[in-house]
């Protein structure tokens, strides 16, 4: 087997046998819920809950740099929040020809089912992004748009992102058996 099939095989194995299969039926009172108080979310600009906010639309997502101690808890809409456009949409956009996509720009979704939607959107583009690249294309450096990073290759780039994924997919799918028992 290719090392190209073998990384994707990290990521689809998940995502189908798990992550996505246990986002179905997500309901916006899921999303939205706070576990806690004091939760960062996504919600409107007015009623951020931290000084550096971002987003470029009516919603934000609450974010603050340097992150606090201990860090705060998050909604499952901030952590799909981040996965689309942290994890999948940025390296999208600067790897693999996707639409541009950051913090400060991007429209958050609020509503469950436009945020899968975007999910699937990002899950769909990187895994065919990482499906072009060959053995060669893997050990090739990343460049500046991974900052510091810049040296390493697409292969590092690629198990990064897929265990990013997969550790948050995996929050959002305890925290969806935490609102089930509440």
């Amino acid at each position: 087997m290719d090392q190209t099939s073998l990384l994707l095989e990290q990521l689809t194995m998940h995502w189908e046998g798990a992550a996505r299969p246990r986002l179905a039926g997500l309901t916006d009172a899921e999303y939205r819920w706070e576990p806690v108080p004091g939760c960062w979310s996504i919600r409107p600009r007015a009623a951020a809950r931290t000084a550096m906010a971002a987003g470029g639309g009516d919603l934000v997502i609450d974010f603050e740099w340097p992150e606090p101690v201990p860090p705060p808890v998050t909604t499952i809409a901030w952590r799909l929040g981040h996965v689309i456009v942290g994890v999948f949409g940025a390296r999208n956009a600067a790897h693999f020809g996707g639409p541009p996509m950051d913090y400060a720009t991007v429209s958050w979704p609020g509503e469950a089912d436009e945020a899968l939607a975007m999910l699937d959107d990002g899950y769909r583009r990187w895994v065919d992004g990482v499906r072009s690249l060959d053995d060669d294309g893997l050990a090739e450096p990343v460049g500046e748009a991974e900052g510091p990073w810049a040296d390493r290759s697409y292969a590092t780039l690629v198990l990064h992102i897929h265990r990013e994924a997969i550790h948050h997919l995996a929050e959002v799918a305890l925290l969806r058996d935490l609102y089930a028992h509440r």
